[in-house]
């Protein structure tokens, strides 16, 4: 799942090929969106960026050895509209040399959980036979690569899915046990996106006997799971929500906090904001020219991210209309300093 325009989006894995997105409170299905020309495979997960929609195509878990293994690339704008703009990446993995079929289920190849950064794709690998995973990094641009194997983390237990926060240096996984029982792996406070050199906690969650297969979050705290149909138990496909503050809110508000050193209106002399105070329309202009193509994120005067966009011109502006009266704060992903505007 992700969390993406006000809702949650999720997919079947084998049947259609449609997304769907769903309401956040009781779990029903607002409306479905179908990818015309595609076929679904194997759907296992779907990740995001600012402008588009990835759909992993990689299940592997028959016989562990396709060679089609991809990941569509969706436009959100065109989906929205009904009229999707599709690409496709093409991929297989730089340490698998033997690609004769194997037992159903006996395979580390097989892959359900992957995340999107500014620059990369990263696979998290469920491993049937080592119960670990592996992360795999390729550009997430179309084309056919050769995903790099970047580290491994033992998970004791199958992965299928991955929810990620970039500004925030955070990934939750979810997964569940050979008999069935759900887990979560926290993965916090990492560098560079080397997931596995991070804080990691392990969560067991008291729903035995669920295929826990997605997870979403808009805030870090709160977390959307799913769970598909398990017919031998007569369990049915559900959706969960579960609360981590418990496990993360101390996390969050230290790289949230306001610095006590921002004394003007430059972020080490990247950018410049005007006008401030400001009424409708904020703008960011880039004292470097280097950082076009930067993120940078607004957060309000309690540490909650409030808008998030990519500097793609030398004057960027913010619409902040809607914007309750106050101090907010702007910081670029790449920078440890910030800046503060007042709103009117």
């Amino acid at each position: 799942m992700i969390f993406w325009n006000n809702s949650l989006w999720s997919q079947n894995d084998d049947t259609n090929n449609k997304l769907y997105s769903i309401d956040t409170i009781t779990g029903s299905i607002l409306k479905s969106y179908p990818l015309a020309n595609t076929i679904n495979n194997d759907w296992e997960e779907i990740s995001q960026d600012d402008q588009y929609i990835y759909v992993g195509d990689f299940g592997n878990n028959s016989s562990g050895n396709r060679v089609d293994l991809h990941i569509l690339r969706v436009e959100k704008n065109s989906l929205l509209l009904e009229v999707p703009r599709i690409d496709t990446i093409y991929f297989s993995y730089s340490n698998q040399t033997n690609f004769n079929a194997s037992a159903a289920n006996n395979t580390d190849f097989d892959c359900e959980a992957f995340l999107v950064t500014s620059d990369s794709i990263y696979l998290f690998t469920k491993q049937w036979v080592s119960e670990k995973t592996s992360i795999y990094a390729l550009p997430k641009m179309p084309g056919n690569y050769i995903a790099q194997l970047r580290s491994t983390i033992n998970v004791q237990g199958l992965v299928t899915g991955i929810t990620y926060l970039e500004s925030k240096r955070m990934a939750v996984i979810c997964g569940y046990s050979k008999l069935l029982q759900p887990f979560f792996y926290l993965l916090y406070d990492f560098k560079n996106n080397d997931f596995a050199n991070g804080n990691k906690r392990k969560i067991t969650a008291n729903l035995p006997f669920r295929q826990i297969e997605g997870i979403a979050t808009s805030n870090g705290l709160k977390y959307y799971a799913t769970n598909e149909n398990f017919s031998i138990l007569n369990i049915p496909q559900q959706f969960h929500t579960f609360d981590f503050s418990n496990y993360l809110a101390n996390y969050l508000n230290s790289i949230i906090s306001i610095p006590t050193d921002i004394k003007n209106s430059k972020i080490q002399n990247s950018i410049s904001v005007f006008p401030n105070p400001c009424n409708d329309i904020l703008q960011i202009k880039l004292l470097n020219i280097n950082k076009i193509g930067a993120y940078c994120t607004v957060y309000n005067s309690i540490g909650n991210e409030i808008i998030r966009i990519q500097l793609t011109e030398i004057l960027n502006p913010i619409n902040t209309k809607q914007l309750p009266v106050g101090m907010y704060y702007i910081y670029i992903d790449t920078e440890t300093a910030g800046c503060s505007f007042v709103k009117n």
